[in-house]
């Protein structure tokens, strides 16, 4: 019977490259928020865009002040000043959620949570059909992280004869999306202008950090989930999935997509 031969780290050429992750604690006028596993990169976009993309937050004039602290091996945490009646807003509301990187619905209080109704998205622009084509072939090249270690999803903005740029990488593809729109909100672009482009599947969180942030377009590489769908449908978010080598479908209004 053949065995299964182990090398030992002494002799290996080179060690492969592994992903990073460590918790992230969110907190908001000192009370916490969220303590999420992500990649110990771009940790500012990734605070920014999920309080943004969870409603804890509608826009930046509602944070007073933002720091990180860097706790060592116990992880990092960021840490936001809300005026006072945003803070007093969302005491209405709080929450303590801890999620694993493969989940963006862990901690909730709530079945009507999970499928909370979404804003509709205002009507945004119009992008190409070749801008789509093209769309996850450019996520894809951007990748830098993943050039060195295997496993990281990623998502970008898409802007009309830009290209896909702002990308962000993490091993959680909700932190991705989180992480470049919190890239967005930090430059001030307009998420309305643009769509969201992601490395993954698409479920039903993605939808509503999508349709919450007011980004009126989501394409992904590969499937969406029904619930997803039927999520994309009701806020007039234009979904596009299966989008490799030139080719994509659009479940859900494409009216966008010329």
């Amino acid at each position: 019977m053949a065995q299964l031969a182990l090398v030992p780290p002494t002799q290996a050429a080179a060690p492969r490259g592994l992903p990073d992750e460590v918790p992230v604690a969110i907190t908001c006028n000192g009370s916490s928020q969220a303590v999420m596993m992500a990649s110990p990169h771009d940790i500012e976009d990734f605070a920014w865009g999920f309080t943004w993309t969870e409603g804890i937050v509608s826009g930046r004039a509602e944070v007073e002040q933002f720091d990180t602290v860097d706790h060592g091996a116990n992880g990092i945490e960021a840490r936001f000043w809300l005026t006072s009646d945003r803070a007093e807003a969302l005491a209405a509301r709080r929450r303590e959620r801890v999620g694993p990187v493969g989940c963006g619905l862990c901690g909730i209080e709530s079945l009507e949570e999970a499928t909370r109704p979404l804003p509709r998205v205002d009507a945004g622009g119009a992008i190409p059909a070749s801008d789509i084509a093209r769309a996850t072939d450019m996520l894809r090249t951007a990748q830098s992280r993943s050039a060195h270690c295997r496993g990281l999803h990623a998502a970008g903005f898409l802007q009309p004869g830009r290209g896909v740029g702002t990308v962000r990488e993490d091993v959680g593809r909700h932190n991705a999306l989180d992480k470049v729109c919190g890239a967005v909100l930090r430059a001030g672009k307009d998420a309305a202008a643009g769509a969201i482009v992601l490395s993954s599947r698409v479920s039903i969180d993605l939808v509503q950090k999508t349709a919450t942030a007011g980004c009126p377009i989501l394409v992904a590489v590969s499937t969406p989930t029904r619930a997803a769908v039927a999520a994309a449908e009701a806020a007039d978010l234009t979904l596009v999935a299966l989008a490799r080598g030139g080719a994509f479908e659009v479940f859900t209004h494409p009216r966008r997509i010329v």
